[in-house]
């Protein structure tokens, strides 16, 4: 079992940077593919970045690539998403997972544990 919690989200104003901590509780994690999602008010929760149990290897969504990184603090139990140039259409509820895949799985359906979620707004 792993028990996740994020922080590290508020209030920005566009082009500002933010840069969101995934802390994680359990062995287990150790072994996990970690993958950060966000989900906007009135639509469905999509995938952002996921970085593998080793953090050797990374993806993230093109929506985001270039200004969004992913990467895992030598403990091995801190997953961080840096956030850069921020827009307003990044607003939303953001969720690290974890997944046991030793793939980086991008959907849903794959990540077993679920942070609470942290919210970033961005004003314009």
């Amino acid at each position: 079992q792993v028990e996740l919690v994020e922080s590290g989200g508020g209030l920005v104003q566009a082009g500002d940077s933010l840069r969101l901590t995934c802390t994680a509780r359990g062995s287990a994690f150790l072994d996990s593919a970690i993958g950060w999602f966000r989900q906007a008010p009135g639509k469905e929760r999509e995938f952002v970045a996921a970085i593998n149990w080793s953090g050797a290897l990374e993806t993230t969504a093109d929506s985001v690539k270039g200004r969004f990184f992913i990467s895992k603090h030598n403990d091995k139990y801190t997953v961080y998403l840096q956030m850069n140039g921020l827009r307003a259409d990044d607003t939303a509820l953001y969720y690290c997972a974890a997944s046991s895949s030793f793939d980086l799985p991008t959907t849903l359906n794959h990540y077993e544990n679920w942070g609470p979620g942290t919210q970033v707004t961005v004003s314009s």
